[in-house]
């Protein structure tokens, strides 16, 4: 083997980390133009969330049977029944491309991508969201996630990082930099400097390398531009004032949680995500709470387990009703977000319900068996954007001879197999898109555009 140390044009790697690592430690800094406080925007803003609940969950104790405005709440689903008029349970709806397969379902969730080893991920709907709002936001986006990567894909399929301490995500988006804004403009731009270094580097080795390196080269430059346009606009933002934060909000968000706490924990990233919608530095954000083969225990309600190990059972009844409490329990927390959002007002006086959709989740139906048709999904909120709520809007009716939840192996193969091959996930991720001000008529594998 070649001692790759002797290649002079070997790129250092601590010299690439030393120029991108505090960049991706941070949220994504796309800010473009900045936001005068005293500007009065001609149209009232919109925001997203995605949640991403891992594995599936224990669909029997989750489906909802009835379509249409009658429809009961299941068991799972039950901490939410107070917000019927503000929700839209969605059956159905499946991604062609995670069809047959079981890891990094998460990957696709919000791309509608193909998964496959030469397969590049395409673009998620947050991040074109983020292309229309980061005009008018210190940060187009926010990622959080509990284990790994965040649930955000760049066009060129290169997924952003995510931030998991509350202390680290309260910081990044509230405080001044360490040192001041003179030191930390005086970093950014010797990061720059050191970025074109490494981007003329690349450049010449781009001469010398085949084709079996191309594809490789080519996303490593798309990270160093990445990294190169979020550090020259995180300079243009170190003159705009940090927003002002009350001292119960700084109090609620700026702490660190055990993982023991998962309550704890999830309502102090749900408290991020408002403020940070409150005091508009960002419109967009997305939380995973991990991924499938990484998710958590929550010994707090007598989980000790992951999430993984639960969702793959075996028929167990113990594992199958601790499942059942995990799904429960991961949606009263995204109640409890969703009741931020309505008792909190925006720069408007309005409360940000309103104006936030809100999308809960998963890549995956029956984790079991891998079954990743029939996704569990539940969209929330923006019905100042034009969301209708109230029903249960379901893609299987008409396509199959009804739920068989007395009969588990019927369901586990609705969950496995679409009844309806047309109800792609994409299409909702569409209409999400176009009630954000995206002007596209496609997105990800989606065939048409939902009405909700």
């Amino acid at each position: 083997m070649t001692n790759i140390r002797t290649q002079s044009w070997l790129i250092d790697r601590r010299h690439a980390l030393r120029a991108m690592g505090t960049c991706i430690s941070l949220p994504f800094l796309e800010c473009m133009v900045p936001l005068n406080a005293a500007e009065q925007h001609a149209e009232a803003p919109r925001r997203s969330a995605f949640v991403y609940l891992a594995n599936g969950v224990h669909s029997l104790n989750y489906q909802v049977t009835t379509p249409g405005k009658d429809y009961e709440f299941s068991r799972s689903l039950k901490p939410l029944e107070k917000y019927r008029q503000s929700i839209t349970p969605v059956s159905g709806l499946h991604h062609p491309g995670s069809l047959g397969h079981h890891h990094n379902c998460i990957d696709i969730w919000l791309t509608g991508g193909k998964i496959g080893a030469s397969e590049r991920n395409s673009i998620s709907v947050d991040q074109k969201m983020a292309e229309v709002t980061a005009q008018h936001t210190r940060y187009p986006s926010m990622e959080i996630a509990l284990t790994q990567g965040s649930l955000a894909w760049t066009a060129d399929g290169v997924q952003l990082p995510a931030m998991r301490r509350c202390r680290e995500i309260f910081a990044s988006l509230f405080e001044e930099p360490k040192g001041g804004i003179a030191a930390q403009r005086r970093a950014l731009r010797r990061k720059a400097s050191v970025l074109d270094d490494n981007l003329a580097e690349v450049r010449r080795l781009e001469q010398k390398i085949g084709a079996a390196d191309k594809g490789r080269l080519d996303q490593y430059l798309t990270s160093v531009r990445e990294a190169e346009i979020r550090t020259r606009r995180a300079d243009k933002w170190l003159d705009t004032p940090l927003p002002e934060i009350a001292d119960a909000d700084r109090k609620r968000t700026n702490r660190d949680i055990p993982k023991t706490q998962a309550g704890d924990y999830f309502r102090t990233v749900y408290d991020l995500m408002v403020l940070a919608f409150q005091t508009d530095v960002t419109r967009v954000a997305t939380f995973s709470l991990g991924g499938e083969g990484d998710a958590f225990a929550i010994p707090e309600i007598g989980i000790t387990e992951s999430r993984h190990q639960l969702s793959h059972h075996g028929g167990d009844e113990g594992y199958m009703e601790k499942l059942t409490n995990y799904d429960t329990f991961a949606i009263e927390q995204f109640g409890y977000f969703l009741s931020r959002l309505e008792e909190t007002r925006d720069l408007n006086g309005k409360p940000l319900l309103g104006s936030t959709m809100a999308l809960f989740g998963s890549g995956m139906s029956y984790g079991h068996s891998h079954g990743n048709a029939n996704l569990p999904l539940v969209l929330a909120g923006g019905s100042d954007l034009g969301l209708k709520h109230g029903s249960h809007l379901d893609f299987n009716q008409g396509h199959f001879g009804g739920y068989q939840l007395d009969k588990p192996s019927e369901h586990y193969g609705l969950c496995s197999r679409p009844a309806n091959a047309d109800a792609h996930m994409s299409n909702l991720l569409l209409l999400m898109a176009q009630k954000m001000g995206v002007e596209i008529d496609a997105f990800g594998d989606s065939n048409k555009v939902i009405d909700v």
